[in-house]
C-alpha cells in the first residue's frame, strides 16, 4: 500500500495510506500549517483529533478533489513516525531528516518549507 496526499472536497489537507480494494485512504492525518518566526511549520495530527489520539480512520477517494503528484520524504517520514510511534533514524540510507541541519539542531526543530510543496518541478 502506498502513502498518498491529497486535499478533500472539504479544503482540508490529508495524507493516509492508499488502499486499492477499498478505493480510500487509511490510517489518515490531517496536515496543519502553522506560521510561526521561524518560517512554516506543518503538524501532522489524527484526522480525528482531538476526539481520537491515534492516527485511524478511513475516507473515500471520492471525497478527494486533488492527489499531491510527489510526497516530500521529510514529510511520509514523519506521517510514519506518528502512526507508528517509531522514531525514523536519521542514519537510514533513505532518510534524509536531518539532511543539511547541524549536528547540535533537535530534528523537532526542522521546518519543511511548505511553499515547495506546492511548486511545480
Amino acid at each position: 500500500m502506498s502513502v498518498k496526499f491529497v486535499k478533500l472536497v472539504t479544503g482540508e489537507t490529508v495524507i493516509g495510506t492508499y488502499n486499492p480494494e477499498k478505493n480510500g485512504l487509511e490510517d489518515v492525518a490531517q496536515i496543519q500549517v502553522i506560521p510561526g518566526s521561524a518560517g512554516i511549520q506543518i503538524a501532522i495530527l489524527p484526522y480525528g483529533f482531538p476526539f481520537e489520539e491515534k492516527i485511524t480512520g478511513f475516507i473515500s477517494m471520492d471525497k478527494v478533489v486533488y492527489e499531491f503528484s510527489n510526497i516530500p520524504q521529510d514529510l511520509e517520514n514523519k506521517y510514519h513516525e506518528a502512526k507508528s510511534n517509531i522514531k525514523i533514524s536519521s542514519t537510514m540510507p533513505s532518510s534524509n531528516l536531518e539532511a543539511g541541519l547541524g549536528s547540535t539542531q533537535n530534528s523537532k526543530d526542522k521546518v519543511i518549507d511548505v511553499e515547495s510543496l506546492f511548486k511545480k518541478p
